[in-house]
């Protein structure tokens, strides 16, 4: 499986990477440890923020930047970590899906990194982050089809199956042994990814019972469709 970033991305925003993990890991409930430390941290930030502040966030608004680059108004089409931080700041906490699934949670919302975690079984071919056709819908996670058109979204040879807002469900995790991988999006000149990618990295090993990582950091103008892709 090889990785990429679209030229059409890249001309819309010189600043993105593409961070990814790949790794086993048994997928089922988090345990009571830690839900006691996921609960502490949404604990923390609903003190920590307002509503007005999040938008503002660097993470949270170079995302958005994208969005409005690409045709999409960012308002209506909340990137996840920015709707996380909402969630939590208005009193609403966070579900509890899976292991993986709310330790990328928690990553998320503690850096105001969107991210989406896969199914490699369920992925065919290479993956490229490119932009979507307006109009173009999936069904989504929980959800009826979703308007994904004009948004930077994860394309295998199938079609589209994830993006920044909401993940479809052909590719989603379900529980069982898997194995897995994690598309963390950096929008902005972020100088040190691979040191975000090592803290969630480290939050997977030890919370989700993680194994056999292995990543990279697909940055401006270094892989491009067409070209040779990055192997994991």
């Amino acid at each position: 499986m090889k990785f990429f970033i679209s030229d059409e991305i890249y001309e819309k925003c010189p600043e993105v990477s593409l961070g990814v993990l790949r790794y086993k890991a048994q997928v089922q409930p988090g345990n009571a440890p830690f839900l006691s430390v996921f609960e502490s941290e949404i604990e923390r930030l609903a003190k920590e923020y307002r509503l007005d502040q999040i938008a503002k966030r660097r993470h949270i608004a170079s995302t958005r930047e994208m969005y409005k680059a690409l045709g999409k108004a960012p308002q209506e089409y909340r990137n996840s970590a920015e709707a996380m931080l909402r969630r939590i700041v208005k009193g609403n906490g966070l579900y509890h899906i899976n292991n993986i699934v709310d330790t990328g949670n928690l990553f998320s919302v503690m850096s105001g990194l969107s991210l989406g975690s896969y199914d490699t079984e369920k992925i065919t071919g290479d993956v490229t982050l490119r932009r979507a056709p307006e109009g173009t819908h999936y069904d989504g996670i929980r959800k009826s089809s979703i308007n994904i058109g004009c948004l930077p979204v994860l394309y295998d040879s199938q079609g589209p199956f994830g993006n920044p807002t909401s993940d479809s469900q052909r590719a989603m995790l379900r529980d069982g042994m898997r194995d897995i991988f994690t598309a963390v999006y950096f929008f902005d000149a972020s100088k040190e990814p691979e040191k975000a990618m090592d803290g969630l990295a480290e939050l997977l090993r030890e919370h989700g019972g993680a194994v056999n990582l292995r990543g990279c950091v697909i940055r401006p103008g270094d892989r491009t469709e067409g070209k040779e892709g990055i192997c994991l």
